[in-house]
């Protein structure tokens, strides 16, 4: 039985036409697709929405992509991200006053089946249920690390109160809901396959107290969190901090953070990728983790560079050295055509 939202979905997709008339007034129909710059209906041609093909599926009607950012989803996705939605229940009623569709009668007992801890589907109920992290303790948290662009980033989240299972054999804290930065991790074609956690102190806005203070859950083998548009140029390291901190100086460069040396000697880079920059920690485990990867890239004829920083890590290397250190040491290591001057602006 289709869930609400898949059903919502399908009947959207019917009208795909009229919804982006609605909610993208600045783009125009070109053929089977609609074209503007962004979901927040900038114009430009960056955004597509296949208006045209079946209600699901493979060429569904209604499915988009934001060819600057990565950004994909259905027409659901779109309208939350139009209008700054943050929670699923008020996107549904969004969908169903455009399709002037009454709301539904909660029943007596809404509750969903339980799943298994740390699954794939676990992931995606905390991910329904964060917010964007714009004005929050992990917008804080971040900027603290020297990270202040964060923006065309919707694969980070928030949550308030993230539950965290304290082991059989700890002392009880008095607190098991600690607000946390949530990220989300995707295999190469944009999939959500679980996410990863690092909890916050609230009145720090530093890590919290809890040991360890981050945790994946779902399927993190060979993906990552992917940041950036698709294209043939790649930056892989381990920690999301990292990866981030790179980001700041190689802003529409695409990056994926594996968050772990044993996910980065894992990490499975994308058909389309023709050069792949390596981040390497400076400790032993980084430096294995990165050769690693760097051999199995080099075995699918893709071609491989490492970036090395000057202290620890690049979130190190911002946060001591500035971001103009940061930019002169990543320009020195990185192929004419990528450095931060070439890489080419975002269209739309």
């Amino acid at each position: 039985m289709d869930s609400p939202a898949s059903s919502l979905a399908q009947k959207l997709s019917r009208e795909a036409e009229s919804v982006c008339r609605h909610y993208l007034p600045n783009g125009r129909k070109n053929g089977r697709y609609w074209l503007v710059g962004d979901v927040q209906n900038t114009p430009g041609r960056s955004l597509y929405v296949r208006l045209t093909g079946p209600s699901s599926g493979p060429g569904a009607a209604g499915k988009w992509t934001d060819a600057a950012t990565g950004e994909h989803g259905d027409l659901l996705d779109l309208i939350a991200a139009n209008l700054n939605l943050s929670t699923l229940r008020d996107t549904l009623d969004e969908a169903r006053r455009f399709l002037s569709l009454p709301r539904p009668d909660p029943p007596r007992h809404e509750t969903l089946p339980p799943v298994p801890t740390g699954s794939p589907e676990a992931a995606r109920r905390l991910w329904a249920i964060s917010s964007p992290i714009t004005n929050t303790l992990a917008e804080r948290y971040l900027n603290q690390r020297g990270i202040a662009d964060l923006q065309g980033l919707p694969m980070l989240r928030f949550h308030p109160r993230c539950y965290y299972q304290l082991p059989a054999t700890a002392e009880q804290l008095g607190r098991q809901m600690w607000p946390a930065l949530i990220a989300k991790i995707t295999d190469t074609d944009g999939t959500l396959t679980g996410l990863h956690r690092t909890w916050l102190d609230p009145d720090t806005a530093t890590k919290a107290p809890l040991d360890p203070n981050r945790k994946a859950m779902g399927n993190l083998l060979g993906n990552a969190v992917h940041m950036g548009p698709p294209c043939g140029v790649i930056a892989a390291g381990e920690g999301l901090e990292t990866m981030l901190s790179l980001r700041q100086v190689l802003p529409r460069m695409s990056v994926a953070a594996a968050l772990s040396g044993n996910h980065l000697a894992a990490y499975q880079p994308a058909a389309w990728v023709q050069r792949l920059y390596i981040a390497v920690d400076a400790d032993k485990a980084g430096r294995i983790a990165a050769n690693r990867l760097r051999d199995r890239a080099s075995e699918a004829g893709i071609e491989t560079i490492m970036l090395r920083p000057a202290l620890g890590d690049f979130n190190d290397d911002l946060r001591a050295l500035g971001i103009d250190r940061l930019r002169n040491n990543l320009s020195a290591q990185l192929e004419s055509s990528d450095t931060p001057e070439r890489v080419p602006e975002r269209t739309g």
